[in-house]
């Protein structure tokens, strides 16, 4: 070999070598599959889902990336919510060579995974919040299908229609409903349209505003001119309504959801007690029984309890969830009654009246503005009347003076007999007790109920000794089995004055006091009339 060669082949090795140096430097550099070797640093990351390994990545953000991918894979087509567990890990290490995977694959794996822990699909749904009731359902239609079946209940013409609008008075996102009647949506699109096509300007806007401005001229209508039947609508209750994201388990189907809202419901409410109501008459207003009113009413021992004007009570009311308040214009004919015209007297008390003149109806056809409540009446206005004959009032003749007050004769005591019928308590006493009885020892003091003139006072047989009041209403009071009376018939006495002292005289079983009140000659329950 000459020196020749032996130069050309040492070029060829070198030429080689360095070529190899390049192609290895080349591929350490740009291979996506190695990583850069940094030293002092994690250079390559294990990655993680739900405890599975999904690649090798060399940074943390090709991790992030590849999950950012793997999400959006999932919910792609998918118009809804999708709701699946994810638990990301990333952990890192430090070396010289290593493998890593494209961000691609690491994503196909990540997709995978969430599909297999996809745990529900959260839906689009609607909340629609009545007063502390709410349900949901699945989509505006059923909202609006809903709200319109309440108002259907009655609208038997489907007169009126009900359209959703933000609630201004919100800073969320909320809607309510606004019901207006189909002849006047029409006409507001009508004007809309007008005003579109036709900008008004000069003489057409002051033309227009006149006309606007303008008051129809006032005329007797007669009953014809009225147009009788359905003539306002709307919601008597708060309806909200909010967009949201449910599970299926939290969505109520469009039957249900219309049977919850609209069905009538028992619902607690107060009633005031009114002047001549009774029990009786309280539980048939509310279709109860009178048991049924001492069993929700905390203050009614039982059937007999004395009830007073003001007295409030728990009464039940059937009520749906969402209540619609509406007004019919109607035409009937009636009887009617003429108001009670009164003649003040003031030498009589309150309680004393007395009829100068007997009333007689009259006849008269009618044209009002009834208001409802779903199917209870709130209110009457009569916009047209005319009197066929006239009603005759009654004339009452009514004093004017606040009668005298009735008080506990003695403090404390325990009631042992009250008004009305009785066993025989013992021999020569009375079947039907005329007043009440309360225990208390013998010397308690006796003071009068009110005030009036004493008409008796000393031994009355079976009472032992009594005492009888006479009092300005005209009413009596009578106290029996004292041990002694401090007071004269024909002394006037003031109330709370002591008058005797309590014994066991007279018929008696006992140590108490007997208490009676008469109005006209006969006794009353006394518990009806104290203060």
């Amino acid at each position: 070999m000459n020196l020749a060669q032996t130069v050309f082949r040492r070029k060829i090795k070198i030429w080689f070598l360095h070529s190899a140096l390049v192609v290895i430097v080349a591929w350490i550099l740009f291979m996506p599959s190695l990583v850069k070797y940094e030293k002092g640093g994690d250079n390559i990351f294990s990655v993680k889902l739900n405890n599975l390994v999904v690649g090798t990545a060399g940074t943390r953000e090709d991790a992030y990336k590849a999950y950012r991918e793997a999400r959006r894979a999932i919910a792609k087509g998918n118009d809804e919510l999708v709701l699946s567990y994810a638990d990301l890990t990333i952990e890192g290490d430090n070396v010289l060579f290593g493998e890593v995977d494209s961000v691609g694959r690491m994503a196909a794996n990540m997709t995978g995974i969430l599909r297999d822990s996809e745990k529900s699909t959260f839906n689009r749904a609607y909340s629609i919040k009545i007063n502390e009731f709410a349900v949901n359902l699945g989509s505006l239609s059923d909202v609006m299908e809903l709200l319109s079946t309440a108002l259907n209940n009655f609208d038997e013409s489907r007169l009126y229609s009900v359209d959703l609008v933000v609630d201004t008075e919100r800073e969320v996102n909320v809607l309510t409903p606004i019901v207006k009647s189909k002849e006047e949506v029409k006409k507001e699109e009508a004007k809309a349209e007008i005003t579109n096509n036709m900008p008004q300007a000069g003489f057409v806007l002051d033309l227009t505003q006149t006309v606007n401005d303008a008051k129809p001229i006032a005329y007797d209508k007669d009953f014809s001119d009225y147009e009788l039947g359905l003539q306002s609508m709307d919601f008597a209750d708060k309806v909200e309504i909010v967009e949201c994201y449910l599970p299926d388990s939290e969505i109520t189907d469009l039957a249900t959801a219309i049977d919850d809202v609209t069905k009538d419901k028992e619902t607690n409410q107060i009633y005031e007690v009114q002047s001549g109501d009774t029990l009786g008459l309280i539980a048939q207003k509310f279709d109860l029984t009178v048991d049924d009113l001492v069993r929700m009413n905390e203050s009614l021992e039982n059937e007999n309890t004395t009830i007073r004007v003001q007295d409030n009570l728990i009464v039940t009311v059937p009520e749906p969830e969402l209540s619609v308040v509406y007004q019919i214009q109607e035409y009937y004919e009636e009887d009617y009654e003429a108001e009670v015209q009164y003649v003040p007297n003031d030498s009589w008390y309150t309680t004393q009246t007395k009829v100068l003149q007997e009333p007689s109806a009259g006849h008269r056809k009618v044209v009002a503005v009834v208001t409802y409540t779903d199917h209870n009446e709130d209110s009457r206005e009569i916009v047209k009347e005319e009197i066929t004959y006239r009603a005759v009032p009654k004339i009452v003749e009514r004093g004017t003076k606040i009668p005298p007050t009735y008080i506990k004769p003695i403090s404390g005591g325990r009631l042992t007999s009250g008004f009305g019928r009785r066993k025989r308590p013992t021999k020569g006493a009375s079947s039907y007790h005329k007043g009440v009885d309360w225990s208390t020892p013998v010397g308690t003091s006796v003071v009068a109920s009110s005030s009036g003139t004493v008409t008796r006072a000393g031994w009355g047989s079976g009472y032992g000794y009594c005492v009888y009041i006479r009092h300005p209403d005209g009413r009596e009071t009578r106290y029996g089995h004292l041990s002694k009376v401090l007071v004269s018939a024909g002394q006037s006495v003031s109330q709370g004055q002591r008058i005797a002292l309590s014994g066991n005289t007279g018929v008696s079983t006992g140590p108490h006091l007997h208490f009676e009140i008469l109005i006209g000659g006969s006794q009353v329950n006394p518990l009806n009339y104290l203060n």
